[in-house]
Order: C-alpha cells, then structure tokens, then sequence
C-alpha cells in the first residue's frame, strides 16, 4: 500500500505521445512515441524525461484491454513487447495499469453510477459504480450492419457518415447503453467529442486531463470514492 501524501507518476500512453507527470508538476511532460515506440523505450525515455524526479508509485493508462495490471494485447499503433513486460522492475516502484479510457473514466468520476465513453480513433469504455471501477471492452461488440460500435462512433464511423448523421447515431447509442447499464450520467472523452454539436441528455465532456487526477486516484480510490455527483 503506498501512503497518501506520495508522490505519483501518472503516465498515459498514446499512439503519437506519451504523457507523464508526477504529484507537483503542473505541465505534462510530452514524449513522441509512434509505431516503433516499445515498452522499452518508454521505461527509459519517461525516467530521462524526468531527471531523477523521486515518486513513489506509477499509474499507466494503457491503449488497450488489461487484467489485474498486466497488458493482454500488443497496442495498435505502438511496437511490440508490452505483454508481458516487466515495468515493476523498469521502474523500480509499484505500478498499477489500467485501459487508458479506465484511467480518464476515473478522473472523470463524480459519484453514483457513471459510464464513460472515449470517442477517438477507436471508441474506449469503461463503467464506475459507487466507486468501483469497471473498464469494458464494448467498441468490437457487434451494433448494425454487421458492423460493431466502434465501426459507427469511432473515427471510421464518422468519416463514413458524415458529420451529421454520426453524430445523431452518438445521440442514439449514448442513450441506447445509458439507458441498458442504468447509469446515472455519461462523460464522453476523446478527441472526436470535442466536435459534437450538441450533447446527448445527462451527459458532460470529459478532458484529457482527467486522465491524470484518474491516474492519481488509482492508489485512493477508496478515498475518493465518497464523492458523490451534486444534485442537478
């Protein structure tokens, strides 16, 4: 269990970047990464990004599914050689890893039941209620068409409807999986959300920033869990 007023390094990973900041920065640190860009060198370029910046615990918000800390698939758009990587001992500290939309979906979270949708390249989704954490995996889940969510609220859907009528389908689909997971509200991240007009009922936009308060709350959820949405 690593105390409270620790330091932690929060480190989101992305296909073009990777983000890190510690407890006390007040701007992230932005590292290029791309295709080629292994969990290797990560390790080494975010602990030579921060000049023997101390912390005591690290938080990773991963592009991809992941079980009990540990990266079950290679990342999309990143090199090889995350499954089965050992970052306790790259960084010599506790590590907690979660999808990177579980890790936004945390920071996000305002008490009650929660789901967070991230529309970006792909379509990332997680669920919170009453402070336990849920990360989903719905983007490759079958929707119309043979097609899956991913296919209609992702980058490809929206490219291949047009603006308008993506983001009526977004409308449809927020208030379809409000409505079947019972959630109280929706927060949409992600780039693409940024670009709707209008947002559907009981929701709110997110921030990439949230990914890094939820990168902190990983090691005091419990705490954090008492917070409960402000009644509308």
């Amino acid at each position: 269990m690593v105390p409270t007023a620790s330091k932690i390094l929060v480190i989101d990973v992305g296909g073009t970047h990777v983000k890190v900041l510690v407890t006390g920065m007040k701007t992230p640190i932005k590292i290029v990464s791309g295709p080629s860009f292994t969990a290797a060198d990560m390790a080494r370029e975010v602990k030579s990004a921060l000049k023997n910046r101390p912390y005591d615990a690290v938080s990773i918000g991963y592009p991809g599914p992941v079980v009990q800390s540990r990266p079950l698939r290679e990342p999309f758009n990143l090199g090889a050689g995350w499954v089965g990587y050992n970052f306790r001992k790259a960084f010599g500290k506790p590590v907690k890893i979660v999808n990177d939309a579980a890790m936004q979906a945390l920071g996000s979270y305002e008490g009650g039941r929660m789901l967070f949708l991230g529309l970006g390249t792909g379509l990332g989704s997680a669920m919170i209620v009453d402070g336990v954490l849920q990360p989903m995996e719905l983007a490759h889940l079958p929707y119309q068409h043979g097609k899956t969510y991913e296919d209609y609220l992702g980058l490809r859907g929206r490219k291949r409807l047009g603006k308008n009528k993506w983001e009526r389908k977004v409308h449809k689909v927020v208030t379809e999986l409000r409505e079947a997971l019972a959630a109280e509200y929706v927060v949409l991240g992600g780039g693409n959300a940024k670009k709707l007009k209008e947002l559907p009922d009981k929701t709110s936009l997110g921030s990439n920033e949230n990914a890094f308060l939820g990168g902190f709350r990983m090691w005091t959820l419990k705490k954090d869990s008492a917070i409960r949405r402000p009644a509308k």
